[in-house]
């Protein structure tokens, strides 16, 4: 079943809200600790009642994807040419993160943590090094797991998961909007087959017994995806899950079928469970929220209602607003927030740049219900306020996310390199 959303349903929370709404009476075991750890003003975040945040960390660069450590310190993949892994530590306990190790070759996205490795995920090739409970830094130079991985401008990061298989999981984004004869071209239409398929827009699964991989030694094992930055594993199962980036410019080049209004909100950004050969249908297809289907993109005939080849390929889970850009997913597997946040999935939103002549929107971390492996409801927003004042650009930009060994919530800003965290402190 494919989650709603409308403009009369964004952020109601229906039955999911209200079963929240009541959890949120009932304190948890804990909340007098995290309630040491809250900003007089929430460090100007919306939250749920009984939540509150802080600044853990400000101003450490561009920070992305993040991996909380089993002794309380967070790991922070930074992006950039000064970039690399960097490591935060509370060493006086009073919640804020004040020692920092920065090491790395250079800027990356990716970063995980498992079999006695730290695994950071440059743009073309996975490293890792080796790390116990309680490093600060690594104590000698890094292993290459993976090198030539595709890389090009348009959607190069690389972000990982480690799978409870013990592979390594690896999102190749597609370098292109929808694999046109000429990208981004009015009327170009589309290549078919897309090439781009057979070494990206897709997910790679890799060994972790063994360095020195290449993109070859590699198995494809989702496909039709243009890029999913918020690859993420629910800890429990080990099933992948992430939302799509969905493309853009409908309007921009095919005017004769879209207007405005509609390249603004559509197509849906998508949440899948990848499987095995999985195909999700980029670049042939998107889904239009409107219709509640996949439908045929005009670089391959499409009209904005033709159905076609789009039959066969999977249908999300939940589809979300256009342009909003998911970041991240993290589950919350933990019991610090209460009972109905358990087992669901955390959604960080970096925000839109093209919803014009709309609103530019998202910029928030959003909670979706979870049950059996799917959405139980519908998803509501959870952490907002990061965007500021919006008659500029955004001041922040939620990127990363992950859960704490006591059950907060961090979320990453790559806009203005903070870390926050959020906690359970009853009412």
């Amino acid at each position: 079943t494919v989650g709603k959303w409308g403009s009369g349903e964004v952020g109601k929370g229906c039955r999911a809200g209200i079963a929240i709404a009541m959890s949120l009476l009932i304190a948890t075991p804990g909340a007098a600790q995290a309630r040491r750890f809250c900003a007089a003003d929430n460090a100007g975040l919306t939250l749920p009642t009984g939540f509150c945040a802080m600044i853990v960390a400000d101003s450490v660069g561009r920070a992305r994807h993040i991996a909380a450590l089993p002794n309380g310190d967070l790991a922070v993949a930074l992006e950039g040419n000064d970039g690399g892994v960097l490591v935060l530590r509370d060493a006086d306990g009073d919640g804020v993160m004040e020692a920092r190790r920065k090491f790395g070759p250079r800027g990356g996205t990716g970063i995980a943590l498992g079999g006695g490795y730290l695994y950071f995920g440059l743009d073309n090739t996975i490293l890792r090094w080796r790390w116990s409970d309680g490093m600060f830094e690594p104590a000698g130079a890094p292993e290459t797991l993976v090198t030539g991985l595709m890389s090009r401008r348009q959607h190069a990061a690389k972000n990982i998961v480690l799978g409870n298989d013990g592979s390594l999981y690896v999102n190749i984004g597609a370098p292109a909007n929808a694999c046109q004869e000429r990208d981004r071209t009015p009327g170009s239409p589309g290549r078919d087959p897309c090439t781009l398929l057979d070494s990206a827009g897709g997910i790679w699964r890799f060994e972790t017994g063994r360095t020195g991989q290449s993109q070859a030694d590699g198995h494809r094992f989702a496909t039709g995806l243009r890029n999913v930055v918020s690859l993420g594993k629910d800890p429990a199962t080990g099933a992948l899950y992430g939302v799509h980036h969905g493309r853009d410019d409908l309007g921009r080049l095919w005017p004769q079928l879209f207007n405005d209004q509609q390249n603004a909100e559509k197509p849906a950004e998508e949440l899948f469970r990848f499987e095995d050969g999985g195909n999700y249908g980029w670049p042939y297809c998107f889904y239009d929220p409107e219709l509640r289907q996949k439908v045929l993109n005009p670089e391959y005939g499409g009209d904005g209602h033709i159905v076609g080849r789009c039959a066969q390929f999977r249908q999300p889970l939940m589809a979300f607003p256009a342009h909003y850009a998911p970041n991240a997913t993290a589950f919350y597997r933990a019991t610090q927030f209460p009972a109905v946040y358990r087992g669901g999935l955390f959604i960080a939103f970096h925000g839109s740049w093209n919803r014009a002549p709309l609103p530019q929107e998202g910029y928030n971390v959003v909670f979706v219900p979870m049950a059996n492996g799917v959405p139980s409801g519908d998803w509501t927003v959870f952490a907002d306020g990061f965007r500021g004042d919006r008659s500029g650009q955004a001041q922040h930009r939620p990127c990363g996310l992950a859960v704490a060994p006591d059950g907060s919530l961090y979320v990453s800003d790559d806009r203005a390199g903070r870390i926050y965290r959020i906690s359970y402190v009853g009412r």
